[in-house]
C-alpha cells in the first residue's frame, strides 16, 4: 500500500472463421486452445523465477508523467544480464487518483493507461501499449513479470445507499472499460457477507465470498487475472495487503490461473508467515527476516540473526528484502544486510533505487552472482556474536560456500568449520586477498574486513 503478451488481436479472424462454419462452443474451444497455445510459446525460455533474483522495478514515488514503464523497459536486458530472473511491476492499472497514483488505490482493473477517467489517459507509469512493450522486452531478456494486485479494496466509486446498513458509501464502480462493474452487492457488508479478514483506510471493501466477485477476479474466462496473464502478459502475481482476506482468495486464484505468486503478510512473526504460505499454498515476503536484520545490523547485534524466520522454517516459501517501497529502516548496514540474503537460503529481492541509485551497482552485482553460483544447500550457522556472523551453504549442484560478515570498525579473522579439505578456498567478493588451504579436517582461517563482509569458496 504505501505499504504498495501478447494481445490476441491475430486471432480475431481465426474467430470469425470459426463463426462462420462451428458452433458455439466449437469456437470457444478453438480459441481456448489458439490462446493457450500463443501464452506457450511467447514465454518459452523464461528464466525459472526463484533460481536468480527478483528486481522490485519500482520505489514510492516514481516519478510522474507516464514515462516509468519506458524507463525500465531500457534497464531489463542488463538487470538479466547481471543474474536477475523477474522483475516486480507497481499495481498497472488506472487508480482515483489517475495519472499521479501509484495504484494502490484501484478503480479500473481493465484500464492499463487506455481511457480517459480519473483525470487521465495514461497512468502514472504510461499507456497499455508501453506497458506491453516493457513487458515483451522483459520477455525477450528471458525475465519473468510480477504483477502487483490489489484486491482488498477499490476507491473512486459514486456514492450509494447500501440497504443492509441504510448508510451510504463510495461503492457504485461504472469503468469505461465496462467490465467488472461493481456495487454494494460486491462490498462488506452484503446480504450474504458482513465482513473479512480487514479493512484499509476506510476504502470499500470488496467480498471475494460473493461467488460474482470471484467470477470477475480470476474465475471467469475474461476476468482479471486472465486478462492480466493472457492479454497483458503478466506472469506472477504480489498480492498486497492479504491481511485483509482470507488466504483461500490468493490459493483459488494461483489454482484457477497458475504464475508464481507472493503475499504481503506484513508481520515479523516468522511462525504467522509460515502459517499464511501454507494456507495460501503461496510464498511470503519474510517480515520475521527484515526485522531481525534490521535489528542486527542497527542495533549492532549480529546475534539477532540466530532468531526465527521465515527462511529458516521454510525456505521454498521465503521472499527475502532488504527494502521495499513501504520500508527503508536498515541504512548503515545495508550492504551487509544484501550479503546475508544473497548468501542464505529464500528467493532475494532487489530494490530499484538501492541497485540503480543508492548502492554499489558493481558490489551488488557480485552478490547476485555468488547467489546464482555459490549459495546452494542447506545453511549452518557457525558463529554469531554482536559483531561478527559466520555461516555455510552446504552446496546443492554447487561447492557451497562460507559467508563471514563484520559490523565492527576493524579487520577479523576467524577459524571456521567448512566443507572443503585440502583445498585452496579464496574470497569471491574482492574484498581480501587471501587465499588460505583447508586442513585435512576442513578447519581454515578467514578473514573479513571492517564494516563489511567476504564470501569464500573453492577457488
Amino acid at each position: 500500500m504505501k505499504t504498495l503478451l501478447n494481445t490476441y488481436w491475430f486471432l480475431v479472424p481465426i474467430t470469425l472463421f470459426f463463426l462462420a462454419c462451428s458452433s458455439e462452443d466449437q469456437v470457444q474451444e478453438e480459441l481456448e486452445l489458439s490462446k493457450k497455445e500463443v501464452t506457450r510459446s511467447s514465454r518459452s525460455g523464461l528464466k525459472p523465477i526463484g533460481t536468480g533474483v527478483l528486481m522490485q522495478a519500482f520505489y514510492w514515488d516514481v516519478p510522474a508523467g507516464g514515462n516509468w514503464w519506458n524507463t525500465v523497459k531500457t534497464k531489463v536486458q542488463d538487470w538479466s544480464d547481471a543474474g536477475i530472473d523477474a522483475i516486480w511491476l507497481p499495481p498497472a492499472t488506472k487508480a482515483q487518483n489517475g495519472a499521479f497514483s501509484m495504484g494502490y488505490d484501484p478503480f479500473d482493473y481493465f484500464d492499463f493507461g487506455k481511457y480517459d477517467q480519473m483525470g487521465s489517459v495514461e497512468t502514472r507509469f504510461g499507456s497499455e501499449a508501453e506497458l506491453k512493450s516493457l513487458i515483451n522486452t522483459a520477455h525477450t531478456a528471458n525475465l519473468s513479470v510480477i504483477a502487483d494486485i490489489v484486491i482488498n479494496h477499490n476507491s473512486g466509486g459514486q456514492s450509494e445507499v447500501n440497504p443492509v446498513n441504510g448508510q451510504s458509501n463510495w461503492t457504485k464502480f461504472t469503468p469505461l472499460s465496462g467490465r467488472f462493474n461493481r456495487d454494494y452487492n460486491d462490498f462488506h457488508p452484503n446480504h450474504n457477507h458482513s465482513s473479512d479478514t480487514g479493512t484499509f483506510g476506510g476504502f470499500p471493501d470488496l467480498c471475494h465470498h460473493q461467488v460474482r466477485v470471484q467470477n470477475e477476479l480470476w474465475k471467469n474466462a475474461e476476468s482479471v487475472a486472465k486478462y492480466y496473464k493472457n492479454t497483458i502478459g503478466f506472469d506472477g502475481w504480489r498480492f498486497d495487503y492479504v491481511k485483509g482476506f482470507e488466504p483461500w482468495v490468493v490459493k483459488d486464484w494461483k489454482n484457477e490461473v497458475g504464475g508464481f505468486t507472493v503475499g504481503e503478510y506484513w508481520d515479523g512473526n516468522a511462525g504467522t508467515l509460515e502459517w499464511w504460505a501454507n494456507q495460501a499454498e503461496a510464498s511470503a515476503f519474510d517480515f520475521a527476516c527484515y526485522y531481525r536484520m534490521r535489528d542486527a545490523f542497527e542495533g549492532n547485534n549480529l546475534n539477532k540473526l540466530n532468531d526465527d524466520m521465515l527462511w529458516k522454517r521454510n525456505s521454498t516459501k521465503s521472499v527475502t528484502f532488504v527494502t521495499n517501497h513501504d520500508t527503508n529502516e536498515i541504512y548503515q548496514g545495508k550492504m551487509l544486510a544484501y550479503a546475508y540474503i544473497l548468501t542464505h537460503e529464500g528467493y532475494p529481492t532487489i530494490f530499484y533505487r538501492d541497485y540503480e541509485e543508492w548502492l554499489n551497482k558493481e558490489r551488488l552485482n557480485n552478490l547476485i552472482w555468488i547467489h546464482n553460483n555459490l549459495a546452494g544447500g542447506t545453511t549452518n550457522i557457525l558463529y554469531a556474536d554482536t559483531d561478527e556472523y559466520v555461516a555455510k551453504r552446504n552446496g546443492y549442484n554447487n561447492s557451497g560456500l562460507v559467508v563471514y560478515i563484520n559490523n565492527a570498525d576493524y579487520w577479523q579473522e576467524r577459524w571456521v568449520e567448512t566443507n572443503w579439505s585440502n583445498t585452496t578456498i579464496k574470497d569471491y567478493t574482492g574484498h581480501s586477498n587471501w587465499e588460505p588451504v583447508t586442513q585435512a579436517g576442513r578447519w581454515v582461517k578467514i578473514q573479513v574486513p571492517p564494516k563489511s563482509y567476504s564470501v569464500w569458496a573453492p577457488k
